[in-house]
């Protein structure tokens, strides 16, 4: 089973499908979700560059490099992100969850966890990883926060990592879960999602 693999995965909370070109009105459109795309802190394609994005995630997946998916609604069926697996290391059982987006209206509702449990799930039962590794922003404190609720724990800093569009330098701060501590994060997920489904938040 190759890590580059995209199979639909299903919560009740959320459905990942393989990303394509006919996600694209959708993704537009939950991009201009209040100027999405504006956040200078992190990626989200615009009107512009979303054709651009599909395309680069979709050449990745040709060449095994990258597993893209699109996040979708599961009432009204509409694509609101995206996500992926990337830089994908089998020899290693590594890979990254990443190049992640979803549409402002969608936060806060119970996607994130239930998108990371199954994306998680998949990691350590089916392709049997050892460590599955998250990087954001430093300054995308919002995403920092989502991603220590995951029960990921921060490895360090990588400062000047990389330039972002604008010119400005980015810090990266790098996160992981290894096999060992997936029990228990899994634990934390399904109970985070079940307390959202009783009406008591995330």
């Amino acid at each position: 089973m190759t890590y580059a693999c995209t199979p639909v995965l299903e919560h009740p909370a959320v459905r990942l499908e393989p990303l394509s070109h006919s996600h694209h009105d959708d993704l537009v459109a939950a991009a201009e979700v209040d100027d999405l795309w504006r956040t200078w802190y992190t990626s989200v394609p615009s009107r512009s560059t979303m054709t651009e994005e599909i395309d680069r995630r979709l050449k990745l997946h040709v060449e095994d490099k990258m597993a893209p998916w699109a996040i979708i609604h599961p009432r009204n069926g509409r694509a609101m992100g995206m996500t992926t697996y990337t830089n994908l290391d089998p020899e290693n059982r590594h890979l990254e969850i990443g190049y992640t987006w979803l549409a402002r209206y969608g936060h806060g509702t119970g996607i994130n966890p239930a998108m990371k449990l199954l994306l998680l799930q998949r990691a350590f039962e089916d392709l049997g990883c050892l460590r599955v590794e998250f990087r954001t922003d430093w300054h995308n404190h919002q995403s920092r926060a989502a991603i220590a609720r995951l029960g990921a724990k921060q490895d360090g800093v990588l400062r000047q990592d990389r330039i972002r569009p604008d010119g400005s330098i980015r810090d990266t701060v790098v996160f992981s879960v290894m096999d060992h501590e997936w029990p228990s994060v899994r634990n934390g997920l399904e109970g985070r999602l079940e307390r959202h489904r009783r009406g008591g938040g995330e």
